[in-house]
């Protein structure tokens, strides 16, 4: 079900940043970090985005390589994420974490 849920969620990604003129990219590197999805705008903005069906543990692990990733970044060469959030499936409301991270139900993104 998770990769279902997550291939469903990318595809409304692509669907909402393409109405901004966007892109939604993949991430994976040689040591295996990977982010589900990046955000990338024209104006060079950009967020970092995992896929989670749910869960308080699949969220901590989410963040953690959210926060893992973001701190990889080289901002003397580029710009640090506008946004770090974690997509979940099951849940009550979205929420902004104490580290940033914003954690939103699927049903939010129309909005």
């Amino acid at each position: 079900m998770g990769l279902l849920f997550e291939t469903m969620c990318i595809r409304d990604l692509r669907v909402y940043a393409q109405s901004l003129e966007g892109n939604i990219y993949h991430y994976r590197d040689s040591k295996g970090l990977e982010c589900d999805s990046i955000i990338h705008l024209l104006n060079g903005n950009y967020g970092l985005v995992e896929i989670k069906i749910g869960g308080e543990k699949l969220i901590e692990d989410a963040a953690k390589t959210l926060i893992k990733l973001s701190n990889k970044i080289d901002t003397d060469k580029m710009k640090k994420p506008s946004l770090l959030m974690i997509i979940v499936g099951v849940g009550q409301f979205a929420y902004k974490r104490n580290d940033g991270i914003y954690v939103v139900l699927i049903r939010c993104l129309k909005d």
